[in-house]
C-alpha cells in the first residue's frame, strides 16, 4: 500500500512538472490567468478535477474485480 502511494505521488510530480519544463512561458500565462479567477471559479475547477479523480479510482476498482 505504501509503495502504491509513493508511485502515485511520483507520477503526480512528473505530470505536474511537465508543463513548466516543456512550456514555461505558456505555463506562466496560464498560472497568471488562474490567479485572476474568482474563488468560485477556482473551486468549480477543483471540484471537477476531484470528481474526475474519484471516477477514475472507482472505475479502476470496478474493472479490477471484473
Amino acid at each position: 500500500m505504501a509503495s502504491s502511494i509513493l508511485i502515485a505521488f511520483g507520477l503526480f510530480l512528473v505530470l505536474e512538472g511537465l508543463m513548466p519544463f516543456l512550456y514555461p512561458e505558456q505555463w506562466r500565462k496560464a498560472f497568471l490567468h488562474i490567479a485572476q479567477m474568482s474563488n468560485g471559479q477556482i473551486r468549480f475547477f477543483g471540484l471537477v478535477a476531484l470528481l474526475c479523480g474519484i471516477l477514475l479510482l472507482l472505475s479502476r476498482i470496478y474493472f479490477a474485480d471484473a
